[in-house]
């Protein structure tokens, strides 16, 4: 028992409750199916068909909600548990996987999908560093029993000293944050020194998944800021509003996405050495790292990643990755909506476009934080401004 360069698309309107439109591609439709969740950020559904969110700040002192009986197209038993705020959600077999921004817990579940013991979770990670900037902990798991944590850097770059404009070479952050590190799922009270430090050289990642198809996984990074403010004499306050863009990877063991040493400049098409290290905005990185997959806008704030495998969308969106961007382009004068990059044989096939855009209710803005495919093949959209949770389908 449970106890307590942007291609655009041809949009629709989908009319929603509240005083809401969704604009949405032909043949989809939209309903929200809960309200007032507070800080939802990812999301995990079970194969019942019920929902497990991952609140950021705590609400009634919980800070995970679950969702069952749906009824009338909206679920109508809210139950609570967890005292701690954090991002990460996931389900994998038998278990309900959270995180704090420093731990990483599990929860047993039984044959309907429900936490047999809400109070007594088992702490499988532990002292992931948590410095309050850019400190989510997301989380993803393969088909090997590994578990995946993202530790993002609290800092744009790696000047350990303030008052100083180079950075360390290398960079001492990078053995704690700017990367991916990979924990076994089944074992209590691991700390960095029993981890595989599976990547590095990424700024902040939020959006992550594992790819079935490839058996890869695939990360969006949260690009680094500050290029203005730290070197006013080499960018622009319109060059900072630009730069540098987010970018999507596939990562595989000891990948370097080049962070704190180079960024990925999408107008000049290349990675770029950072300033910090004596680049001036125009030479090319040094450091050798991974190219991105897929690029988009700065400052967009991706904040979930999820290819969907599912058989009832059209065939263009089969193995595909949905994108929830949480922040706004100063480049496209929008934001706050979910992308769609087509994939075939592994790949990106094709240029992102928008996929669901208008996440307004009476003009308060709402900001698309996490993605989770259902059973039913539809999509969720959790919203981390107001607590909604949209449900998108195709056709009836």
């Amino acid at each position: 028992m449970f106890r307590w360069s942007l291609f655009m698309v041809s949009l629709i309107v989908t009319t929603l409750v509240s005083g809401q439109t969704l604009q949405l591609p032909p043949g989809f439709t939209a309903t929200i199916v809960a309200e007032g969740l507070g800080g939802a950020r990812h999301i995990a559904i079970t194969r019942q068909g019920n929902v497990y969110v991952k609140l950021s700040r705590l609400k009634d002192g919980k800070g995970i909600f679950y969702l069952r009986d749906m009824k009338d197209g909206k679920y109508n038993q809210q139950l609570a548990f967890g005292d701690y705020p954090g991002t990460g959600m996931f389900i994998k077999g038998n278990y309900l996987y959270a995180s704090s921004n420093e731990d990483v817990y599990r929860y047993q579940l039984d044959g309907r999908g429900e936490v047999i013991h809400p109070d007594k979770p088992e702490k499988i990670i532990t002292g992931l560093v948590d410095r309050k900037r850019d400190n989510s902990k997301s989380i993803v798991l393969d088909n090997n029993n590994h578990i995946y944590v993202n530790a993002g850097s609290y800092i744009n770059a790696c000047l350990v000293d303030p008052k100083s404009k180079k950075a360390p070479n290398p960079c001492p952050l990078l053995d704690s944050v700017g990367g991916i590190w990979e924990f076994k799922n089944d074992q209590l009270n691991q700390h960095y020194k029993d981890a595989v430090h599976y990547a590095t050289g990424f700024k902040n990642v939020v959006g992550i998944d594992w790819n079935t198809q490839t058996n890869s996984l695939f990360i969006i990074q949260h690009g680094r800021g500050d290029l203005n403010n730290l070197f006013p004499e080499l960018f622009t306050p319109e060059q900072d509003k630009v730069l540098p863009a987010e970018t999507m990877y596939e990562v595989r063991k000891g990948a370097d996405g080049g962070w704190p040493y180079e960024y990925y400049d999408q107008f000049q098409h290349k990675k770029i050495l950072s300033p910090e290290y004596g680049g001036d905005g125009k030479k090319p990185g040094t450091h050798k790292a991974i190219d991105p997959v897929a690029v988009f806008p700065a400052h967009f704030a991706p904040n979930a990643l999820l290819f969907y495998t599912g058989n009832k969308f059209p065939a263009k969106y089969k193995n595909g990755a949905f994108i929830a961007f949480h922040g706004r382009s100063p480049e496209l004068q929008k934001g706050y909506l979910v992308a769609f990059v087509p994939f075939k044989n592994g790949k990106p096939s094709g240029k992102w476009e928008i996929f669901a855009d208008n996440f307004l209710i009476n003009k308060d803005q709402h900001k698309p934080c996490g993605l989770a495919q259902g059973p039913d093949g539809a999509i969720y959209v959790s919203d981390d401004s107001n607590g909604t949770l949209y449900r998108i389908q195709y056709g009836k």
